[in-house]
């Protein structure tokens, strides 16, 4: 489990969970629950992070809640 902020939300358009990670640009996964997101944005950071480290690219570390609702 990352430490990673997740924002995960309901999307009408895409008729799917939306899970965003605000902290890691451009990593976002959907689902048809919320579980189902929730599973796949762990994965789809797992991802961002092993291809930073691929490419060279800084790594941000979590910082924790970053908004509040």
């Amino acid at each position: 489990m990352s430490k990673y902020e997740i924002i995960i939300y309901w999307s009408g358009e895409d008729d799917s969970f939306i899970a965003e990670v605000p902290e890691l640009p451009g990593c976002a996964a959907d689902g048809a629950s919320y579980q189902e997101a929730l599973t796949n944005a762990e994965a789809i950071i797992a991802e961002w992070i092993e291809t930073a480290k691929e490419l060279g690219r800084p790594i941000p570390q979590p910082k924790g809640r970053l908004q509040f609702a």
